[in-house]
């Protein structure tokens, strides 16, 4: 599955005017923020319209998830961002889910075949059980009638959506495929820092493989790899990098990989698979099988998502994850003012429209984001 980017800065830039309106912050501000960089691409894409409107400036220091906990710990940044689960050390510091989006499962095989992958092959090629390509998991998986998810769509094109926020089904269609797979080793492409991405990942394994995934979730690949990261066979075919970048790069340059990552870092050669749900259909890294996905997610008491990876909703992608900014509600100042009027603009349609993926929050959601925003200040 290729990713294209599209950017609507015409209709961003409106929308974007209108939040910046409700904040009375001096133009030319500099604002900072730092953390996950699963969350670069679209701060970095809808920073623009947001500093064409307002006049200031947002930069992003671009980490990984474990870093933005730390700066917040260490009041590092006027905001930072992080994918997992983070209860702060300030009572004043809040989680804002800000940015709901899949992590792709990033492949490089030669050729243009979209790849499939049921839940238990993706756990099995992540815990070393399945190494080569022609393995008879992936090869079934990839020689069947598969069945995918059509949606409903509004007048002007967009995903058409019931009270909830999850996308409404038109139809499902059923295709069989065929893919002669390689028999070629699998090198797996992972992260070597902290990430909130990677936490995300695994957590998807030890929910629903956890006779296999026995260690618990953590930011790091190796502390929940089953058995030994260094064992005989995995010296050399797991490869580790600091950052998104880090792993599409890894990706890219290594033949016959297999890594994760947000989606828009699947450029050039590389490509993303499709991956099986409990509904029993296969769905895409796109914005409104991510939205099919959160749906069905609860909020635990520091308000953070606990997804329900056995979902039945149909076309739901299994690796949607909800990333979140987190600020802290007592700084004041033009500064402080000026991030809520960009934390908004992240938060609206306009933004997530404008960016490859990314999901517009509705529903509960959108009104449950809303609060914690008006909660931020504005002068």
């Amino acid at each position: 599955m290729k990713v294209s980017k599209t950017l609507k800065l015409v209709v961003a830039a409106v929308a974007v005017a209108a939040f910046a309106a409700q904040s009375a912050f001096a133009s030319g501000v500099t604002i900072q923020a730092g953390g996950s960089s699963f969350d670069a691409p679209i701060l970095n894409t809808c920073k623009v319209a947001w500093q064409n409107s307002t006049g200031n400036t947002f930069t992003y220091n671009s980490t990984s998830s474990g870093t933005g906990q730390s700066n917040e710990d260490a009041g590092i940044f006027d905001a930072n961002f992080t994918d997992s689960g983070y209860v702060p050390k300030l009572s004043t510091v809040i989680n804002i889910p800000l940015v709901m989006a899949p992590i792709a499962v990033i492949y490089n095989l030669p050729g243009t075949k979209d790849l499939y992958l049921s839940e238990q092959t993706l756990s099995d090629i992540f815990a070393g059980k399945v190494t080569k390509w022609n393995d008879a998991e992936i090869v079934a998986d990839n020689n069947q009638s598969i069945s995918s998810v059509v949606y409903a769509k509004n007048a002007d094109g967009s995903v058409k959506k019931d009270k909830t926020g999850a996308p409404v089904v038109l139809r499902t269609t059923s295709a069989h495929r065929y893919y002669t797979l390689p028999n070629q080793t699998i090198h797996l492409v992972v992260r070597s820092d902290a990430s909130g991405t990677t936490k995300n990942f695994v957590t998807l394994f030890t929910k629903t493989n956890s006779d296999v995934w026995t260690k618990p979730a953590d930011k790091t690949f190796a502390n929940t790899f089953p058995g030994s990261i260094n064992g005989a066979g995995n010296i050399g075919r797991i490869q580790a990098y600091a950052s998104s970048t880090g792993v599409a790069s890894g990706l890219a340059s290594t033949s016959y990989s297999i890594g994760y990552a947000e989606t828009s870092y699947a450029t050039g050669k590389l490509r993303t698979a499709f991956l099986g749900n409990a509904n029993g259909d296969f769905a895409g890294p796109t914005a409104a099988n991510t939205s099919a996905f959160v749906a069905g997610a609860a909020l635990d008491s520091h308000g953070l998502y606990q997804f329900n990876y056995k979902t039945t909703a149909p076309g739901a992608y299994i690796l949607g994850i909800v990333s979140y900014a987190i600020v802290d509600t007592a700084k004041s100042g033009d500064k402080a003012a000026a991030m809520t009027s960009f934390l908004k603009y992240v938060a609206s349609p306009a933004c997530a429209n404008s960016a490859t993926a990314y999901a517009a929050e509705g529903g509960p959601v959108a009104t449950y984001v809303a609060s914690l925003l008006a909660k931020l200040p504005t002068k």
